[in-house]
């Protein structure tokens, strides 16, 4: 049986998956939902989220009561009025002038509730949303990176903002079909109060408005859909051609991209007209059918005032209230609609809140504290597909101080295995302990604070250099931070800027170079004064100047901090205390370099193939390296 986190993954997984796999499978789901104008399940959930706004919830339907009340109290008003004008031989001027003041007065309530209930379910609606928001946002910042890795951010980003607005138009509008409601029942049972002739024959036209939305419901569904449908495969290819754009600059696919999207942008808008037809084909007919109403009114209303068998102001009273009739009738078919989608929304975004996190501290983690800096792997088993382990019985240990290097062919498990010393992951079997600690025994907030990491791809956010800087370490002071830039070589760089630290970053720091992003997120790492310094691969990006002022840096940096460092290139890593080779999750070699090249083993043949990095190694030389084929080798 499928979870929760099975189905969010389904509809936002999109690897190893086809484009259009996911879509079709995403849209049938959506049609599936589509069709339910009510979920209990999710009205459940989102009232959780309405319970500590209940009172302000009870003083907004009261005021939308007190304005449907006083909707209905209008035409009552204006009915006495003008029948007590048209009495010239029982005419009440004292009456009159009484009436005016109770329709004043009514009329000003009416406003009064009128603004009560759009300021009070506006707001509510407004922080109800930002629950939600805050909510979704603080779960994904807790769920396990196997959660995210198999996760399209963009569809994550349509439920944090689409599919809330969605909710927030339902919550803006759901309190005032309460009010649509009641006003329906209340002019029916005025009408039929004061007249039941005229009101049986005026109310004729209601069947015709049920029969015709009989008819356009299903149809309008359909064509709303699809209109969705193509929204997204849009949005998707507007998307795509917006973040790969250097590569499709690159190949010159410009004209072809643009030709391809028109056809989308041509689909989409064929979609939406259609949708549009149906959406706006409720109105000129609830609008004529209220013309029919009002005709009904005026010839069989005018023939019963002739025969003095009904007043005139009633007959006013018949075409105020038929006005007003349609009016909630028009909005509960809009209603209807936004239910739908709300539905839908609400499911896929409770969806997202139950996805487990996998994760999780134990009631009774301790709290890690100036530990000697050791990571030790006994007998870890680990993999991300359970069919496929990526570390098969791996052991190893890095003692305090120690700086270690892990080399191996892309996919042999040296990120992996960098991972599971910060816990993203749990591992299948053995144990992965830190200071002497098993991982899973500690909190996670502790294992931040011991372990620092610089990865391949540097990541820095909006703000100031000075704030990416002290990014783990808010309290660290100006002086910690311009220490940090100097011992990695970074101050040069920054004290050339325009305001220096308090420089602003673009999006993902656009405005410096690869290598002086990296230089920052090695000056973060610094302050963090973690006790563990974990490098994956990162070097990777930088040119070999930069490299060797970071690896002077590192030298005295690593001085009583135990390193842990992951290089493709053979010759950054020489001065490593000690080597780990990993071959398909496996150990097969381990000690310093002068070592391992006196073994003459797969590390002392591929570094005298004088190849800068083992991704540039083909796989058949490496499989030769491995068996010792000296022919093939060399």
């Amino acid at each position: 049986m499928a979870t929760n986190a099975d189905n969010v993954q389904q509809g936002l997984r999109g690897a190893n998956r086809p484009p259009h796999a996911v879509v079709g499978s995403q849209v049938e789901r959506d049609e599936e939902m589509f069709g339910k104008a009510f979920n209990g399940h999710v009205v459940k959930r989102f009232g959780g989220f309405l319970t500590p706004y209940r009172t302000l919830l009870i003083v907004a339907i009261f005021a939308v009561l007190g304005f449907t009340g006083t909707q209905l109290a209008i035409p009552i008003v204006i009915q006495s009025a003008f029948d007590n004008a048209l009495e010239l031989n029982n005419f009440d001027r004292d009456l009159l002038v009484q009436l005016s003041i109770v329709l004043a007065a009514v009329v000003a309530l009416n406003y009064l509730f009128n603004f009560l209930q759009e300021i009070i379910v506006g707001r509510v609606a407004e922080r109800v949303l930002f629950d939600l928001r805050r909510a979704m946002y603080a779960h994904l910042q807790r769920v396990s990176l196997s959660f995210m890795d198999r996760t399209e951010v963009g569809r994550l980003m349509s439920r944090l903002q689409g599919d809330v607005a969605a909710l927030q138009e339902f919550l803006e509008t759901s309190v005032f079909a309460i009010g649509d409601f009641v006003l329906i029942t209340g002019i029916t049972i005025v009408l039929i109060a004061y007249d039941w002739r005229l009101g049986l024959l005026t109310l004729t036209v209601v069947p015709a408005l049920l029969l015709i939305r009989i008819i356009w419901l299903p149809r309008a569904r359909r064509a709303f859909l699809g209109a969705r449908e193509s929204s997204s495969r849009m949005n998707g290819a507007l998307a795509e051609g917006i973040n790969g754009v250097r590569t499709v600059q690159g190949m010159s696919r410009e004209e072809v991209n643009a030709a391809l999207f028109e056809e989308k942008v041509d689909v989409n808008l064929k979609a939406q007209l259609k949708g549009t037809r149906y959406g706006q084909i409720m109105i000129p007919t609830i609008d004529t059918l209220t013309g029919i109403a009002m005709a009904i009114i005026i010839v069989v209303g005018g023939t019963f005032v002739l025969d003095r068998s009904l007043e005139i102001g009633v007959m006013v009273l018949f075409i105020l209230n038929v006005q007003r009739f349609f009016d909630p009738i028009r909005a509960l078919t809009m209603q209807y609609s936004i239910m739908q989608r709300a539905m839908a929304s609400g499911q896929r975004i409770f969806e997202v809140l139950d996805v487990p996190v996998e994760v999780e501290d134990k009631a009774d983690a301790i709290k890690l504290e100036k530990t000697d800096g050791s990571v030790e792997f006994r007998n870890v088993t680990f993999g991300y597909n359970r069919d496929q382990p990526v570390l098969q019985d791996v052991s190893f240990k890095v003692n305090p101080g120690e700086t270690v290097a892990l080399v191996g062919p892309t996919g042999s498990g040296k990120s992996t295995t960098m991972s599971l010393i910060h816990r993203f992951y749990d591992v299948w079997d053995g144990e992965v302990m830190v200071g002497g600690h098993n991982v899973k025994d500690c909190t996670q907030e502790s294992l931040g604070h011991e372990i620092a990491m610089v990865l391949q791809e540097p990541y820095l956010f909006s703000g100031t250099i000075l704030e990416n800087i002290k990014y783990r370490r808010e309290d660290a002071t100006r002086e910690e931070v311009v220490e940090a830039a100097r011992a990695v070589g970074a101050h040069e760089f920054i004290m050339k800027l325009p305001d220096g630290y308090e420089t602003e970053l673009e999006q993902r720091g656009g405005n410096l170079s690869l290598g002086q992003r990296q230089l920052i997120s090695f000056a973060r790492a610094i302050v963090a004064d973690a006790k563990i310094l974990v490098l994956d691969e990162a070097t990777a990006n930088i040119d070999s100047y930069t490299e060797m002022l970071i690896q002077q840096a590192l030298a005295r940096l690593l001085q009583n901090r135990t390193g842990m460092v992951i290089a493709h290139r053979l010759a950054t890593i020489r001065g490593a205390d000690r080597i780990i080779v990993l071959q398909d999750g496996k150990i097969i070699e381990e000690g310093n370099h002068d070592q391992l090249m006196a073994e003459g083993g797969l590390y002392s043949r591929l570094y005298s193939m004088n190849y800068a990095s083992f991704d540039d190694i083909p796989d058949e030389l490496i499989q030769a390296a491995i068996e010792g084929d000296e022919d093939k080798v060399t």
